[in-house]
């Protein structure tokens, strides 16, 4: 069994017109995949499995096409609603691992 009380999860978030950003990375997570899900106001996104390296996994969410090209799992610029975004790491089973709860940086431009 997976010892939650190790886990470390880390959320940053950014907003700014036209662009949405996520990351959200998770350490000491143990062996197996992960997927994270993000969530702000009504809006939800989750990322596919990915398998933890060294106990670590990273996601990371946008809407700028060139980073979802990249890899991101795709969100739309006006994703992040009330300046804060609630992150979660999922084992396996969909259950929560761990989350947190963050303000994002807004910029105007």
């Amino acid at each position: 069994a997976l010892d939650a009380s190790a886990a470390t999860i880390r959320v940053e978030c950014e907003a700014r017109p036209g662009r949405a950003k996520i990351s959200v990375d998770g350490k000491a997570l143990g062996a197996g995949s992960f997927r994270s899900q993000v969530v702000s106001g009504s809006s939800m996104a989750q990322s596919g499995a990915v398998v933890a390296v060294g106990g670590e996994v990273q996601t990371d969410y946008d809407s700028n096409p060139a980073d979802i090209n990249a890899g991101a799992t795709a969100i739309s610029s006006t994703f992040i609603t009330g300046g804060s975004v609630t992150g979660k790491i999922l084992d396996a089973s969909g259950n929560t691992v761990i989350s947190d709860t963050v303000a994002c940086r807004v910029r105007t431009r």
